[in-house]
């Protein structure tokens, strides 16, 4: 028995040592690519400027684009909530994980949207990880059937995975290349006499490592046209895209014609966790009895409930946060242009400095760091080879002093690695 029980241990010992010597060749792969992902620590709260290591930094990497993260309406929301509700649910929604704030939270994201119902989730994530899958792996009375979706080229790796998640036998996937609706069209038209049961036009309404937009008008032209839904994820978008931040359809002025929108509470509306979707009531129920990550999930914490009812409050009756945004977006474009620099054009707070190689995009983060400006680089896969980038994102919580002092650790940090003229 322990002879046994020896060779056992040794081959164990020696599966464990092969697979973390695979991994192990990965990472320092990795590490020589230049391309390793280094987590910078803050000792504050998420806001314009942070500190790292004791010294203040310009934070022009995070996706708080209202400055809400930190808002005190907010706080003092979330820290009332833990005292009335509680700290968490220890629950799933259809158990006991349903209270009075959850379904006032979906109704307000519901009336801010122009959708008639609301669902929420544990993150974006887990919401589009559950639409798609929800609706394509179940027969719903046909024994024979395929469904299709159509999906751009560029879209959130969280779209992706929810395809991924559709049986293969029942859904086809067509990719069609970023914002070419010509292209979709073609596609479209293509299967106009195809048999299948649904059709789906998949998009980011703003694509997260350019800071374009999807071409909203004509995506719902075309769905209406091919009797397809049009899935539109508005995470980049909500609370930021628009005169009130109502997103993408408010911007190509098609509110309430858009047939399911995703979105996030961890970005602009307080930067904590959760997700949702709206769309249908009818599409609302169904998701609420077949979404495998709201029926296996527990339910968003009291918490972040109401400090994201606070931050839809607060955008709803203060128009000065979205406008200071926009004005602090189109000052930034406007100066770290003329500085030389080339940034993919566009209005969105995303702004994307083009620097080439992964190499030249990892040193210059470091190098912005040390000079005052938490920044971070983007390189192949989240972004194509050749196109490695830093991506700026512009918050509310941005003064004037903070845009300038970053655009002059730009300017010095630019000439310095030759990534701009010095003359």
């Amino acid at each position: 028995m322990n002879e046994l029980s020896d060779i056992f241990l040794k081959k164990k010992s020696e599966l464990s040592m092969n697979y973390n010597e695979i991994l192990s060749g990965e990472i320092r792969r990795i590490h020589d690519a230049n391309t390793y992902k280094f987590e910078t620590a803050f000792s504050t709260p998420q806001a314009g400027v942070v500190k790292v290591n004791g010294k203040k930094v310009v934070m022009l990497a995070s996706n708080n684009y209202l400055g809400m993260s930190n808002h005190p309406k907010v706080k003092k929301a979330a820290i009332e909530a833990i005292k009335e509700y509680g700290y968490g649910m220890a629950s799933v929604r259809f158990i006991c994980g349903t209270q009075t704030i959850h379904l006032e939270l979906e109704k307000k994201i519901s009336k801010f949207v122009g959708a008639e119902e609301t669902i929420l989730f544990s993150s974006a994530f887990a919401a589009n990880n559950a639409f798609f899958a929800s609706l394509t792996n179940e027969k719903l009375g046909y024994e024979n059937y395929k469904d299709v979706i159509y999906t751009d080229g560029l879209n959130h790796a969280s779209i992706i995975d929810g395809m991924r998640l559709c049986k293969p036998e029942t859904t086809d996937k067509k990719i069609y290349k970023n914002n070419d609706v010509a292209q979709l069209e073609q596609l479209l038209e293509a299967d106009k006499n195809a048999d299948y049961r649904f059709k789906f036009i998949a998009t980011d309404g703003v694509f997260s490592m350019e800071g374009s937009y999807a071409q909203l008008g004509k995506l719902v032209e075309l769905a209406n046209r091919y009797n397809a839904m049009l899935f539109v994820d508005d995470c980049h978008a909500i609370g930021v895209v628009g005169k009130s931040g109502r997103g993408t359809p408010e911007k190509f002025v098609v509110l309430n014609k858009v047939d399911v929108l995703t979105g996030t509470l961890g970005k602009a509306i307080g930067g904590a966790l959760g997700g949702y979707i709206s769309g249908s009531r009818k599409m609302v129920e169904y998701l609420r009895q077949k979404a495998r990550p709201y029926t296996f999930s527990n339910s968003l914490p009291p918490s972040v409930v109401m400090a994201s009812i606070a931050a839809f409050d607060l955008l709803t009756k203060d128009k000065s946060i979205v406008k200071r945004l926009h004005d602090n977006t189109a000052y930034f474009r406007k100066e770290i242009s003329a500085l030389g620099f080339h940034i993919l054009e566009g209005d969105h707070p995303i702004v994307p400095v083009m620097l080439g190689e992964a190499s030249v995009a990892q040193e210059m983060s470091k190098a912005m760091l040390k000079a005052g400006v938490y920044v971070k680089g983007l390189w192949f896969p989240v972004v194509p080879k050749g196109e490695a980038r830093l991506r700026v994102q512009i918050s509310a919580a941005l003064s004037k002093k903070d845009i300038d002092h970053a655009l002059e650790a730009f300017e010095t940090v630019g000439k310095k690695m030759k990534v701009i003229s010095s003359t």
